[in-house]
């Protein structure tokens, strides 16, 4: 089956998304916030595998950081706020959303590398 098999599209999206093992989906791919495990301490994969190298934030830019930046420029735009609101809300809301989001994105990439045999 091709990358749109909806069975293996769903596996990659619930192992990303929770940061379990794309083989049993028992235990964590992650020791720590980005960093992966050596191997799955439930199934016995090993994550050598797994280079998402930049993959993450090229996505947290793109799918996170985008959309929330024309959000700040619409807020600058309709509203005029003097800078240091965006000093305190819009720096935030930006780094908050491009951290928050980068597990999830390397979570995706390593579990699509796997179950796509991807060498």
């Amino acid at each position: 089956m091709g990358l749109f098999d909806n069975a293996k599209l769903r596996r990659i999206v619930h192992a990303g998304w929770h940061g379990l093992c794309p083989e049993c989906g028992k235990a964590s791919m992650f020791n720590g916030w980005l960093k992966l495990v050596a191997r799955c301490p439930a199934c016995g994969l090993d994550y050598k595998f797994a280079h998402a190298d930049d993959g993450p934030a090229f996505f947290a830019l793109c799918l996170t950081a985008f959309p929330l930046i024309f959000v700040v420029v619409w807020v600058q735009v309709a509203f005029d706020p003097p800078w240091w609101v965006h000093a305190l809300v819009s720096a935030p809301i930006l780094a908050v959303g491009c951290l928050g989001s980068l597990r999830p994105f390397k979570g995706w990439l390593v579990a699509s590398q796997y179950l796509n045999n991807a060498a």
